[in-house]
């Protein structure tokens, strides 16, 4: 919907589309479905009289204008040659034009979009450019974005101009376009004259680094090129920065590829012939995601895609929306219909999801207890711990079994997760008839997962990785007065045969940062967060990357899967940044920040964090520093909040009658402070 109240004259109007490919033509699904355009005009008078205008047969259609191709992954072709002066103003001649041809209607129900469309959001210069032997050009942008690019250049008369775009370059300094897979990442623009032009691409988007410049008789400036960073319109709400260099590029690298990935619904990924809202990268990411982006309308759009890509049967499509039909009934990826629903809620303080999606929720949860529970085990997994670190660098997935998670371990302790979350959701849709079947069978699959999974003697889960270990014990299975012993097995393994780095994949990934905490080990946290060694994110960093990659050894492993921005490893490392090290955390009897628990956790080695975040009630802010026995800390809490901030003992802050301070209370192990909205600062 626009508002076109100041494009209106009084007399004649003209209306003028340009109709392009999106993402419904030439995906690459085995199907073909030529666009459409559905248009209404509606003007109303300042006598209260209307006039409708609708898209019908006395509209005149031509393809023979300069955009001869789109595609989302092979690029945008323009030629200036067939350029219609004037084709969308009054008075243009479209007698040769033909009248636009009645399409099918779109089988379904349509619905006003929920959340903006994309926009674009940053204009980038390149830092360098550099002239190949064989007389083209590679430009660096020095970050890995993902938009346009546009350009300001002098051509030649039907010298075609192309632009190739890559995230990547090979060590003989050409692009590596690998990869890419089939996408031909290809913007050609052929000029009518000689002499200057300016351009860019209207209904494409590529995700790059670099591009391959050829056509040209001249080597350009780097003020001829700008990359328009183009993604969801949404609000930036987080900002995150700490006394390490390492934490803050892996931050950036984050921002960079959580905002490249928001395209109408998350992607997996910007640059390859894929591109698609898989449903698994996002079970916990978007929790993280969440400090940083106001990304309400888009979880809340997605979670409709979802459900429509529900089978009758109940099946949720791995990918949705369903531009690729998955339906494996497995539970890890479906998972993030529930754990997106909580987050809005959690975050957000937003609960009509949850209202909405309940039926079809519950629907999958019964599909899934009838045709993948046996003996109170889900036995269905389709993908593992999926990009797991292999035991060789060239590999994807590991094919050793001593790495590799029992997948009824995965499914079975994630669908125990939700079985809680249900009855938690039941209760907030006025459900809650149904609070005591969830309970009941949640606790019948906890007796026999752990009769068959838990080994109590050696305090292990199946074959004993961190992933099975960790799960059992963050999703609340572990038998009561076992949890410090599971734990030990995850830092044994971790330290023993990992060297103190990150031995799991997305699953495993999506509770490590947290559970570590949780039990006292933020000395291996934070070594896990600034290893720079293979794996880690460090280590994508030490090797140039500006975003987060795919694999934890996308820098070795085989092309076929080894996209240069993913945001699925990032598990829960951004919700880590935020609520422990920065000590931005909703109080767990709370939602949307309404009360907040601020206990941050002090790694030695980390002198500073400063974050804020802009919550639905205000502004949050964070800022300590430690050093040389000094210690001060800034807070701001918003107004109708309150907070409990714990500062260890060690501190020896100073007592202060700020205004603000309801109450002070000391333990053996912290100072407690419950305060009101306002500023605050306290120091030793």
């Amino acid at each position: 919907v626009y508002d076109v109240t100041d494009l209106l004259s009084k007399d004649k109007n003209t209306i003028g589309v340009a109709l392009g490919n999106g993402r419904y033509f030439a995906m690459r699904d085995r199907q073909e479905t030529l666009p459409s355009l559905l248009a209404q005009l509606e003007i109303e008078y300042a006598d209260g009289s209307q006039t409708v205008i609708v898209s019908d047969t006395s509209w005149k259609v031509t393809s023979k204008g300069p955009i001869i191709a789109n595609n989302e992954f092979d690029g945008e072709e323009y030629d200036a040659r067939l350029e219609l002066s004037g084709w969308n103003k009054n008075g243009f001649d479209d007698s040769k034009w033909l009248t636009a041809d009645v399409m099918t209607t779109p089988a379904g129900k349509l619905t006003v979009q929920s959340n903006p469309n994309l926009r674009i959001q940053e204009e980038i210069k390149p830092v360098s450019i550099t002239e190949r032997p064989d007389g083209k050009y590679i430009i660096d942008m020095g970050q890995n974005m993902v938009g346009r690019l546009a350009v300001s250049l002098k051509g030649k008369k039907d010298q075609p101009v192309t632009m190739k775009f890559a995230e990547l370059l090979k060590e003989d300094g050409s692009l590596y376009l690998a990869n890419l897979r089939s996408a031909n990442v290809t913007d050609i623009y052929t000029p009518a004259r000689d002499g200057q032009f300016s351009w860019e691409p209207i209904f494409v988007y590529h995700g790059f680094r670099f591009v391959e410049i050829s056509g040209l008789d001249y080597k350009p400036e780097l003020s001829a090129f700008t990359g328009k960073v183009i993604y969801d319109k949404m609000k930036t709400t987080g900002k995150f920065e700490t006394s390490n260099p390492l934490v803050n590029q892996i931050y950036k690298n984050a921002y960079w590829g959580i905002r490249g990935n928001y395209r109408g619904m998350p992607t997996d990924c910007p640059q390859r012939d894929e591109r698609h809202g898989w449903l698994g990268d996002r079970v916990t990411g978007a929790y993280g995601e969440a400090f940083i982006f106001n990304n309400a309308l888009l979880y809340n759009k997605w979670l409709q895609d979802i459900e429509d890509s529900q089978s009758p049967e109940g099946s949720i499509s791995d990918v949705s929306p369903r531009y690729w039909t998955i339906y494996n009934d497995d539970v890890t990826w479906p998972a993030a219909y529930f754990y997106v629903a909580n987050l809005l809620y959690r975050q957000f303080g937003d609960k009509s999801a949850i209202i909405r999606h309940y039926p079809s929720m519950k629907r999958w949860m019964q599909h899934i207890q009838q045709t993948a529970m046996q003996d109170y085990i889900i036995v269905k997994d389709t993908y593992g711990d999926w990009c797991m670190p292999p035991e060789s660098q060239e590999l994807i997935h590991s094919q050793d079994p001593a790495r590799k998670t029992d997948g009824a371990i995965l499914s079975t302790t994630m669908y125990y997760s939700l079985l809680n979350m249900m009855s938690e959701f039941a209760r907030l849709s006025g459900q809650e008839n149904d609070i005591t079947a969830y309970q009941e069978l949640a606790a019948k699959m906890k007796e026999a997962y752990n009769a068959k999974y838990f080994h109590p003697e050696t305090a292990q889960y199946g074959n004993n990785t961190v992933t099975a270990n960790i799960l059992s014990l963050r999703l609340g299975l572990v038998p009561k007065g076992y949890e410090e012993k599971v734990f030990a097995n995850i830092v044994k393994k971790t330290e023993g045969d990992f060297g103190g780095h990150v031995s799991t994949g997305v699953l495993g990934i999506q509770h490590l940062m947290r559970g570590l905490t949780e039990y006292g080990r933020v000395d291996m946290a934070w070594k896990i967060a600034t290893n720079d060694t293979y794996p880690s994110w460090g280590y994508m960093a030490k090797k140039g990357a500006t975003t987060i990659w795919e694999l934890w050894n996308g820098d070795t492993a085989d092309p076929a899967m080894n996209s240069a921005n993913h945001v699925m490893l990032l598990g829960d490392l951004i919700i880590w940044y935020y609520e422990d090290l920065a000590g931005i955390k909703c109080a767990p009897e709370s939602v949307a920040y309404k009360k907040l628990i601020m206990a941050p956790v002090f790694p030695e080695g980390l002198n500073a964090v400063s974050a804020s975040y802009e919550s639905v009630y205000g502004e949050i802010k964070s800022a300590w520093k430690k050093e040389n026995g000094t210690f001060s800390w800034d807070i701001t809490i918003p107004g109708n909040t309150s907070a409990v901030v714990r500062i260890p003992k060690e501190f020896r802050i100073k007592q202060s009658n700020q205004s603000g301070v309801r109450r002070v209370n000391d333990t053996a192990s912290y100072t407690e402070i419950e305060i009101g909205s306002g500023s605050y600062h306290f120091n030793n």
